[in-house]
């Protein structure tokens, strides 16, 4: 099993930074996606960014190019998000999630089976 922690989530300012941070244990995968999803209320779960954790290629959401940046520290296990230029509609809980690369075929944005338990991120205007 893959567990997963989420840490970092708070309250900012439009236009502020916050870097959140997953804390990865019990991976046994060949190569994985460690992916950031977020969710508001009343909203579907919606893919934000990924990373493979072998080769460090990323992945992002539209909304999110140019603002967000993923990365992963082999040494602690972890993979991070750093947010800039937050929005108001960034506001929402941000979920850590971890999938076997398996096939190219198979984006990153979809097919993860672990979670985290998830941290809140709001972004006041």
């Amino acid at each position: 099993q893959v567990q997963l922690v989420e840490s970092g989530g708070g309250l900012v300012q439009a236009g502020g930074s916050l870097r959140l941070s997953c804390a990865a244990s019990g991976r046994t995968f060949s190569d994985y996606y460690m992916g950031w999803f977020r969710q508001a209320p009343g909203l579907e779960r919606e893919f934000v960014a990924a990373i493979t954790w072998n080769a460090g290629n990323k992945y992002y959401q539209d909304s999110v190019k140019g603002r967000f940046t993923i990365s992963r520290d082999y040494a602690k296990g972890t993979v991070d998000l750093q947010m800039n230029s937050l929005k108001p509609e960034d506001t929402a809980v941000y979920y850590c999630a971890a999938r076997r690369v398996l096939s190219r075929s198979i984006p990153p944005s979809t097919g993860y089976g672990f979670w985290g338990q998830g941290t809140q991120v709001t972004v006041s205007s």
